[in-house]
């Protein structure tokens, strides 16, 4: 079972945070995490896939461009993701950057592709997903990972 770890990153720290949230997806025997890029994402990384945990830097208070575009020309998918889970994560360069609401536009696309969603739990923030500003910290590193641990061990329970 995979889970795609779907990122746009200008500066490299959601690159970063997307890095430490894979580790969390593969520290979970039989889920296999699987890192892309906007830029490089195909529909059957989405189609593949048991769950999406997607993420952006901040811009203007919403994802970036690039990651909403995957979303519209991927969207005859929707039915497919239907019932699979998918989280958010965003950086941004400052501390009210506006990173929930970041994280509110991923999460309002992924519940139009029909998926399950899921914030970080109660192990790490226990809110909308994993956060930062600027580059991810040891704290934030943590977080990432549990969010990750999180969609693999949710993604498996409900493909049983």
């Amino acid at each position: 079972m995979k889970v795609l770890v779907l990122y746009y990153s200008k500066g490299g720290n959601t690159r970063k945070l997307a890095e430490d949230i894979l580790t969390g997806v593969n520290s979970v025997d039989g889920v296999e995490g699987v890192l892309k890029d906007t830029d490089e994402v195909q529909k059957d990384d989405f189609l593949q896939a048991g769950g999406v945990i997607a993420g952006s830097p901040v811009y203007f208070g919403t994802m970036a461009a690039p990651l909403k575009q995957v979303f519209d020309e991927f969207v005859s998918t929707r039915k497919k993701m239907d019932g699979k889970v998918g989280a958010a994560f965003t950086t941004s360069a400052d501390p009210t950057g506006g990173k929930e609401t970041t994280m509110m536009a991923i999460i309002q696309a992924l519940l139009i592709y029909g998926m399950v969603i899921t914030g970080d739990g109660m192990a790490a923030t226990g809110h909308y997903g994993t956060a930062c500003v600027g580059k991810p910290d040891e704290k934030t590193t943590q977080h990432a990972f549990q969010l990750g641990r999180r969609v693999a061990l949710l993604t498996e329970k409900l493909e049983k």
